[in-house]
């Protein structure tokens, strides 16, 4: 019977794997479609609103100045934009620097291989250009390795914690979860709570604003409406920038781990589904394996098995075998 029954959990699992993906697939449309509906019925109004904004000061500049033309107003409003997308601003009759100073660039790089990409700020140069693939070629793996030797660190911690508190309490049952949960409330403290609070002070956030820049930033979605030190008209101390890089490195890998063991429970929970579902069927096929011997509807296989095979004295219940996998 044995035989059978691992035929039947290949099967079962060939099954799995092909109806798995499109499953997924549906799924994963589904919730991207409903996102899409989502942010279209929130952000669609305001977008229309400010472009008729727009369009109204648009109008009302050309009436108040008439010798102004509409040509030489688009390539002053082009140049703006071009200008403000390489991080150069007009400060009454000077223009702001600093978002290529060393310590710009150094924040560029850590936000280039760890394929965050706010957008706000790029190479303009063909050597910048080439020079930023092969930084980021090599910078991505090494950041990877580096993130997960980081959460590895970060795990290690947690389970040292967890054999110290078994050892000192003799806790067994709770004490895997209380450092889980300790775990979490930490890194949410570290990572996502208390950072709105230094942007509030340092780019004049609220803190809903800072908590979205964070979670926005440590997942990598990185849109750029929102990039720390980019306010002309504030002064940022030499550190901010470096301590946010580190705040970046160590936060992504906190929140790599959250992300992993999220699947894993959703895996975990698909495969006691999966599990609960096979031991049914196994249940019911015993059922109707009873239901025959009873009726006298012997299992073919397992008149094989008795023509085939001698059976000892602790062999006489063989319709019992697929119990042996519940």
């Amino acid at each position: 019977m044995r035989p059978m029954v691992a035929a039947r959990r290949r099967q079962q699992q060939q099954c799995r794997w092909r109806w798995g993906v499109p499953v997924l697939l549906v799924l994963y449309v589904g919730y991207v479609g409903m996102g899409a509906g989502v942010l279209q019925a929130l952000e669609r109004p305001a977008e229309v609103q400010a472009a008729q904004q727009l369009l109204q000061q648009h109008w009302e500049l050309l009436a108040n100045h008439t010798c102004l033309g509409g040509p030489g107003l688009k390539r002053l409003i082009k140049g703006i934009i071009q200008a403000y997308k390489s991080g150069i601003t007009l400060q009454g009759n000077t223009t702001s620097l600093g978002r290529w100073d060393y310590s710009g660039s150094f924040f560029f790089s850590v936000s280039a291989i760890t394929t965050i990409g706010y957008g706000n700020l790029s190479p303009s140069t063909v050597p910048g250009r080439i020079f930023c693939i092969l930084f980021a070629l090599f910078g991505i793996p090494l950041n990877l390795i580096l993130m997960n030797e980081i959460g590895q660190l970060m795990l290690l911690g947690v389970q040292h914690c967890a054999h110290r508190l078994e050892e000192v309490f003799h806790w067994q049952k709770k004490v895997s979860f209380l450092i889980k949960a300790c775990a979490l409330v930490t890194g949410l403290l570290l990572f996502l709570l208390l950072p709105p609070l230094l942007f509030s002070v340092k780019e004049g956030w609220s803190y809903e604003e800072g908590f979205y820049y964070s979670f926005i930033t440590l997942s990598t979605i990185g849109f750029g409406d929102y990039v720390i030190g980019m306010n002309p008209d504030r002064t940022y101390p030499a550190w901010y920038k470096n301590i946010i890089s580190l705040w970046i490195l160590f936060g992504m890998a906190w929140l790599a781990l959250v992300i992993k063991f999220y699947i894993n429970f959703l895996e975990s929970s698909s495969d006691f589904c999966q599990c609960n579902k096979k031991t049914t069927e196994m249940a019911e096929d015993l059922m109707d394996s009873n239901k025959n011997s009873m009726t006298g509807l012997h299992n073919v296989e397992s008149c094989n098995d008795k023509d085939t095979k001698t059976k000892g004295p602790d062999e006489s219940h063989t319709y019992t075998a697929p119990t042996e996998a519940l």
